[in-house]
């Protein structure tokens, strides 16, 4: 691959990371208006409007061959593993701050690769083994501030949120999982879309869309964003693995967490009653170090 990609890859992939980054301040701000669930269905009819008419229009779309009984098995179990996913996330964020809960997700990818190894065969070099051990050590230091008062259960409403993410992590590594199983016979865009649409079918019955009708001018905003996010953020990231190393722009991504937290903290000291700010002394910001560093060593494997 040509050195001089990496004037399209980095920016695709800093474009994918500020979004994702973004994410969960976006939906803290508009989950205390509107339900989990609503601003869920919402990203989801945006999405599945979006792509499957784009895909549908540029003959790019075949949904049959995933409903066929070979793939149907694994397209159900992604498909479920990636709407948990997005509602027990969405849902999380009531409880916890945006920047714990970007911490915390990074277990999604390990826990893919964990799963990789167990039933796929696959092998972890001794610096990925390395890089769980410090996203693991790194975790603890994070909350390091918080782990008296979740061990005595003194603050059940954070030890829940906590729970929902680490559940919304083991969502998404099922659907990755099984994603990698489905894409030997079928095309990423295919599987995206049926997720789309059966998002939108299966969250319309808990979600509330005429609520939407009460939001202030920055909520709308807040949900216009999130509903394109999605799309962008994804599309940036495809295309950055198609112009540049995977690990580089894994490496690129790994830095999620860190700006998550750095633009809470700016918005949070702009905006005060805007989203909570996550306490952090040093060893916090040490914690969330070692996550980024074991999450871009185990990314990268016996990659450079």
């Amino acid at each position: 691959m040509n050195e001089s990609n990496w004037r399209i890859g980095l920016p695709l992939a800093l474009i994918t990371a500020f979004m994702w980054a973004l994410l969960p301040i976006a939906l803290k701000g508009l989950i205390d208006t509107i339900s989990a669930a609503t601003a869920t269905w919402y990203r989801f009819v945006g999405a599945a409007l979006l792509a499957g008419t784009y895909y549908a229009w540029t003959r790019q779309l075949n949904l049959s061959q995933l409903l066929r009984r070979p793939l149907l098995p694994f397209t159900a179990i992604a498909v479920a593993g990636l709407l948990c996913n997005y509602l027990t996330y969405a849902t999380g964020l009531h409880f916890i701050t945006p920047g714990a809960a970007q911490v915390v997700i990074q277990l999604a990818p390990l826990l893919l690769m964990v799963s990789s190894v167990l039933w796929l065969g696959e092998h972890f070099s001794p610096r990925q083994w390395l890089g769980v051990i410090m996203v693991t050590g790194g975790l603890l230091l994070f909350f390091n501030q918080r782990l008296p008062e979740l061990f005595s259960g003194a603050n059940t409403d954070y030890l829940l949120g906590l729970g929902l993410i680490v559940v919304a992590a083991l969502g998404w590594a099922a659907y990755g999982f099984f994603q990698k199983k489905i894409l030997a016979q079928a095309r990423p865009q295919d599987l995206l879309v049926l997720i789309y649409l059966a998002g939108t079918l299966c969250f319309l019955p808990l979600a509330e869309p005429l609520s939407v009708s009460a939001l202030d001018g920055p909520s709308r905003i807040l949900l216009l964003f999130l509903t394109a996010n999605t799309l962008i953020a994804y599309g940036a990231f495809s295309k950055a693995l198609t112009v540049w190393e995977a690990s580089r722009v894994s490496a690129t991504l790994a830095l999620i967490p860190l700006l998550t937290l750095g633009l809470s903290t700016v918005i949070g000291a702009l905006w005060p009653g805007y989203i909570e700010v996550e306490p952090l002394n040093w060893i916090s910001w040490l914690g969330a170090a070692l996550v980024v560093c074991g999450s871009l060593f185990a990314a990268i494997g016996r990659g450079r």
